[in-house]
C-alpha cells in the first residue's frame, strides 16, 4: 500500500472505532433507566423461575394489585417426555460406521477385481423378488428362512435370500438374445431368518459367480480357481483355508442301489447336509423318517464317511459319472496350480436341491468358522421355473465369515 492511501485510511479507520460512549454532550448518549426491583436478585435465575414469579405477582382474580393487565410474561410451556428409541439396528443386522465401510469396500473391490480378471461381467437384480422363485423347489430348507410378506397389490413378495435364483429368472427373461457361455457375477445383500452363529447373520452380502452353457468339469476347475486368487490376493494361504469337494452323483448312485425313488433325493440330501452340525442318531432317524431301509442308511453313511477319492473308486468302480468327473476335477486343479487347497469329502452335498453333480465347499482349517463359501453345478434350475435347461455351476461367497477369518 502507498503512504498516500495508508494516511488517508488511517484517520477514517481512528474516527469509526471511537467509542460511542465519549460523544457524553451528543444525543447518542446513552440513557439510565431503572431496572425494576423484582428483577434484581443476589443469585442468577432462569428465564422460566422469573415468568413464575411474575405470574405469582399478578395472579390475583387475575389482575394485579394496580388494576393493570395481567404480566406479557406466561409458564413455559409443559414438554412432554420422549421414550428413547433402540439405537441398535434389528437383531442380526449391521451398521456400517466409516471403519467399517472401508472394510466393506476394500473386500467388495477385491471381489469385483478377481472377477473381472477372470473374463466376468458384473449383473445386480432385485433385492425384492416374488415369493415363488424361492419356494418353487419343494423340500428345500430356505422356505423356513424367507423374509416374505403380500404387498399392498396382493402379491406375495420375499427379501430374497440367495442370488442364483434371480440370477436363473434373469437368463429365462434374456431368452436366446444371450451368448453362451455367459460369466457373470454379482455382489448383493441377502436376508436369512435363521439362527444366528459366528459369522452366520440374518443379513450378508454375498459374491457370487456363475458359469452357463459350458457342461464340462473346466467350469467348476475355473471357479474354484477364482476363489483361490481371491484368498492369496489378501494373504489366506492354503494352511488356513481348503476345500472339500464331493458329488452329488455320489449319492444318486448309491442310493440307486436301493432303490430309493428319486423324488427322495433332494430330502436325503438336506439332510445329509447337516451330518457335521447334529448327532449322528438325529441323522439316522431323519434318513428313516424319509423312508431308507436301516441296510441303505448304513450303507450310505460309511460311503459317505470316505476321504479318498481312491477308495470311493474301489466301491463305486470306476465306470461312473461321479467319479470320473471328479478325477477330472483333480487333474484340472493340478494344472491350474492349487491340487494343495483341495481334498474328497463325501460328505460334502450342499443344503439346496438344486445341485446335481460336483459340489464343494470352503473351509477353515481350524476348525473355527462354519463354511466360508460353496458351490457347485446346477444343470436342471432353469426349467423348475419353466425355462430351457442349460449347462450351470457357480458359487456363493458370504462376507460375514471372511471378516471373521
Amino acid at each position: 500500500m502507498s503512504p498516500l492511501s495508508s494516511s488517508l485510511l488511517n484517520p477514517r479507520l481512528s474516527f469509526s472505532l471511537k467509542p460511542l460512549f465519549l460523544f457524553s454532550q451528543s444525543s447518542f448518549a446513552p440513557r439510565k433507566f431503572q431496572i425494576p426491583r423484582q428483577f434484581v436478585s443476589a443469585k442468577r435465575k432462569t428465564f422460566s423461575a422469573l415468568a413464575s414469579e411474575q405470574s405469582s405477582a399478578t395472579d390475583n382474580g387475575g389482575r394485579s394489585g394496580g388494576g393493570g393487565r395481567s404480566g406479557a410474561l406466561s409458564p413455559s410451556p409443559v414438554v412432554e417426555e420422549v421414550q428413547r428409541i433402540d439405537v441398535n439396528p434389528p437383531k442380526g443386522t449391521r451398521d456400517f460406521p466409516p471403519e467399517d465401510m472401508r472394510l466393506r469396500t476394500w473386500l467388495f473391490n477385491h471381489f469385483r477385481e478377481v472377477s473381472r480378471l477372470f473374463g466376468f461381467e458384473e449383473v445386480d437384480y432385485p433385492v425384492l423378488e416374488s415369493e415363488v422363485l424361492f419356494i418353487r423347489k419343494a423340500g428345500e430348507e430356505i422356505r423356513d428362512q424367507l423374509y416374505c410378506f403380500e404387498d399392498r397389490g396382493n402379491r406375495r413378495v420375499a427379501l430374497r435370500p440367495e442370488l442364483t435364483p434371480s440370477l436363473a429368472r434373469l437368463v429365462i427373461q434374456k431368452g436366446k438374445s444371450l451368448s453362451l457361455p455367459l460369466k457373470w457375477f454379482a455382489i448383493g445383500q441377502c436376508w436369512r431368518y435363521e439362527r444366528m452363529t459366528r459369522g452366520r447373520r440374518r443379513e450378508h452380502y454375498q459374491w457370487n459367480m456363475d458359469i452357463l452353457g459350458l457342461p464340462e468339469v473346466t467350469a467348476e476347475a475355473e471357479l474354484i480357481s477364482s476363489i483361490v486368487a481371491f484368498f492369496k490376493r489378501i494373504g489366506i494361504t492354503e494352511s488356513d483355508v481348503g476345500f472339500k469337494v464331493s458329488s452329488r452323483k455320489v449319492l444318486q448312485e448309491v442310493l440307486r442301489c436301493y432303490s430309493v425313488p428319486e423324488n427322495l433325493f433332494g430330502k436325503v440330501c438336506i439332510i445329509i447336509d447337516k451330518i457335521e452340525k447334529i448327532p449322528i442318531d438325529e441323522i439316522k432317524r431323519e434318513l428313516n423318517a424319509t423312508g431308507l431301509s436301516e441296510e441303505a442308511i448304513e450303507e450310505l453313511l460309511q460311503v459317505l464317511s470316505i476321504k479318498s477319492l481312491t477308495k470311493l473308486e474301489e466301491i463305486l468302480g470306476g465306470a461312473g459319472e461321479a467319479v470320473a468327473e471328479l478325477k477330472e476335477l483333480f487333474s484340472l486343479a493340478e494344472k491350474f496350480g492349487y491340487s494343495e487347497w483341495i481334498q474328497f469329502d463325501a460328505s460334502v452335498v450342499r443344503g439346496l436341491a438344486y445341485y446335481t453333480g460336483i459340489v464343494f465347499e470352503g473351509f477353515d482349517r481350524q476348525g473355527k468358522l462354519r463354511a466360508i463359501c460353496g458351490g457347485g453345478r446346477y444343470d436342471r434350475l432353469l426349467s423348475t421355473f419353466g425355462g430351457d435347461d442349460v449347462p450351470a455351476c457357480g458359487f456363493g461367497f458370504g462376507d460375514a465369515v471372511i471378516v471373521e477369518e
